[in-house]
């Protein structure tokens, strides 16, 4: 299960985190979301220095507004504790694996 964050904590615990980090954007209802968070939980497991966060879209419409997001899921990547990018992949652990590694060797995005 992945920690929960909310529009109180989640600056907070990504500016804390070096590691490469995950926000996915959820909601209960959907299908697609549950999963996206499988797959994210298993490449943690198998990144145990990469990390991963939820947040719930609906409950927490300021950081839903805040990252723009339009669809769900939705994962946005930081490393080192900025923004780097948001991600989009096939929701699959090798998918995810390869666009993190990806990622990582691209320059920062500006946040939305």
């Amino acid at each position: 299960m992945l920690p929960q964050l909310d529009q109180f904590n989640l600056h907070h615990r990504i500016a804390e985190n070096k590691s490469p980090t995950v926000v996915l954007f959820t909601s209960g209802a959907c299908s697609s979301c549950r999963h996206f968070k499988r797959i994210l939980e298993q490449v943690t497991h198998r990144h145990p220095e990469w990390l991963a966060f939820e947040v719930d879209a609906q409950r927490d419409m300021a950081l839903t507004r805040e990252f723009e997001v339009f669809h769900l899921p939705a994962a946005f990547l930081f490393h080192r504790g900025i923004f780097h990018c948001e991600l989009s992949c096939e929701a699959s652990v090798a998918a995810v694996e390869a666009a993190i590694t990806r990622a990582l060797q691209q320059a920062p995005q500006d946040a939305p």
